[in-house]
């Protein structure tokens, strides 16, 4: 009697570990293909806005990012203001560019987000640097170009210049 009642426990252990087990691994499948749990924003923040603890991630550079030397300061007035999606889901949207960084990826954090297969949750940030807008890839799995080449370092993005990021397209413009 009590080893088939030892018998009985053992074997109910031993699914619930298995199903553990099955629980952990889709979790972790779900969070590679969908990424992680998106925050909300507090109710008195716009989604264009970053919180105030979110602003020093946002501007911290990577530290694994191979330095380039400063670009020059732009001329005042030649600073673009906007940015124009010319390809892609969101074809035609304009946002205004102010003066901090933009993040750009599939999460709901982004400022600008885009929704493809291939973009990644986090792909890319601009950055006004020295006056001149520069896009930095954020490790993405499938890149951001700068008129068809690949971005692996900050560059400077000139005004009327198409970016590309996954199957999306944009400019920055005056």
């Amino acid at each position: 009697m009590t080893s088939e009642l030892t018998l009985l426990v053992l074997r109910l252990a031993f699914i619930v570990v298995l199903w553990l087990f099955i629980f952990f691994i889709v979790y972790a499948l779900r969070s590679d293909l969908f990424g992680q749990r998106a925050k909300r924003l507090p109710a008195d923040q716009q989604p264009g806005q970053q919180s105030q603890q979110a602003a020093p991630a946002a501007q911290a550079p990577r530290q694994s990012a191979p330095r380039t030397p400063v670009p020059p300061a732009a001329p005042s007035g030649e600073t673009p203001t906007r940015l124009v999606i010319t390809k892609g889901a969101k074809n035609g949207l304009e946002m205004p560019l102010g003066d901090g960084p933009l993040t750009i990826g599939r999460s709901n954090e982004s400022n600008l987000i885009i929704r493809d297969d291939y973009t990644s949750t986090h792909h890319a940030r601009l950055m006004l640097w020295n006056g001149r807008w520069v896009v930095q890839d954020l490790d993405s799995t499938n890149g951001t170009f700068v008129n068809g080449t690949r971005v692996t370092v900050p560059t400077p993005i000139p005004t009327n210049t198409t970016v590309t990021i996954g199957t999306t397209s944009f400019e920055l413009r005056r």
